[in-house]
């Protein structure tokens, strides 16, 4: 029988593309260089520094596949291209360009989020039709060129973890043109609630007013109709942090005087943090994610104990693997080999 090949993908930041080791290529299956960008209908790369390093990773990694990740928090442009048959050609077309210019293995469209204009970007409830219709034209635009080549490109989305990104998609139609997708399961809580808890836990505890998880998440894709071979869950390198936290159940689901914002990466976090300078870390069973806490301050992150229940999700429920956001937040390089010791 022949051993299953998972997922292991994780986003680089453009400017860190030469940070990336030879070894954590070989543990990784893909690398999403985030970020491209939407400018008047058209994919744009010319503010990335570092793509000239493509051609030695390729080189030296050629199993590697390497796509450019489109969009991000606050990236607009999505709505406009997306709302007419001429930007969505516009846009598969940049995409062609870019494919003969790089070698980028293929398209990964992080649109935050059709039909939400909450990160101040354009927004339309024609967005969720018009993304169907943009997915649709980039993957044509991409099988036609690649059979000329005689190969397949890729084209995957990153797509939000809750029932907001279900709501706004249509979802069981979408995945029809898309070889996978990443669920962002991490930012589940941090920067819009004051509450504390855990921002990318397996599970869902109980006690928790929110009730969202890699579990929930998961199980709401498949019922929009994403098959569960198709999804690859996520993992975070980096923390979210609450301030004046009350002292009560180790600082878990409390109302803090500061919303979850950014806190430390892995690399800060091992260094000062866990287990030291007056933190305590913590193992939350229920939702098999630690934290920490100092009394007044909760951090909420993944370790490799996550990481391995994480892995051990994707195995007993067929799921496709595993991604992380990102790849210079873990100068110790524990949790990518935790990911690749655990799905290989």
């Amino acid at each position: 029988m022949n051993k299953r090949t998972y997922i292991v993908a994780g986003y680089v930041s453009g400017d860190k593309l030469q940070e990336v080791t030879a070894e954590d290529c070989r543990k990784l299956t893909h690398l999403n260089i985030a970020f491209g960008h939407v400018r008047e209908d058209a994919i744009c790369v010319e503010h990335l520094g570092h793509l000239g390093h493509l051609q030695l990773l390729k080189r030296d990694h050629p199993e590697l596949k390497i796509l450019l990740s489109v969009g991000g928090w606050s990236a607009g442009g999505f709505s406009e291209a997306a709302s007419t048959e001429a930007g969505r050609a516009r846009m598969a077309e940049a995409a062609l360009r870019i494919l003969r210019e790089h070698p980028f293995d293929g398209i990964d469209l992080d649109w935050e989020y059709p039909c939400y204009g909450v990160a101040g970007i354009a927004a339309s409830p024609n967005d969720k039709k018009n993304f169907t219709l943009l997915i649709q034209t980039m993957r044509e635009a991409l099988d036609q060129h690649g059979t000329l080549e005689g190969r397949h490109y890729l084209l995957t989305i990153a797509a939000g973890a809750d029932s907001y990104y279900v709501d706004g998609t249509e979802m069981h139609e979408v995945q029809r043109y898309l070889d996978f997708v990443q669920l962002m399961t991490y930012d589940m809580r941090g920067g819009f609630q004051n509450l504390t808890g855990h921002h990318t836990n397996l599970y869902t505890p109980t006690g928790d007013l929110f009730r969202i998880s890699v579990e929930a998440s998961v199980e709401l894709f498949i019922r929009a109709g994403v098959p569960r071979e198709k999804l690859v869950i996520g993992a975070a390198f980096y923390s979210r942090i609450w301030k004046g936290v009350p002292d009560r159940n180790q600082g878990l689901y409390q109302m803090a005087e500061t919303t979850g914002g950014y806190g430390p990466d892995f690399t800060e976090l091992v260094a000062a943090y866990i287990g030291k300078n007056g933190y305590t870390r913590h193992w939350d069973e229920e939702a098999c994610a630690p934290f920490l806490f100092n009394g007044n301050s909760l951090i909420s992150y993944d370790d490799e104990e996550s990481i391995r229940h994480k892995c051990g999700f994707i195995n007993n429920n067929g799921l496709a693997g595993i991604m992380f956001w990102e790849y210079s937040c873990d100068g110790t390089h524990r949790l990518l080999t935790t990911m690749h010791d655990n799905l290989t």
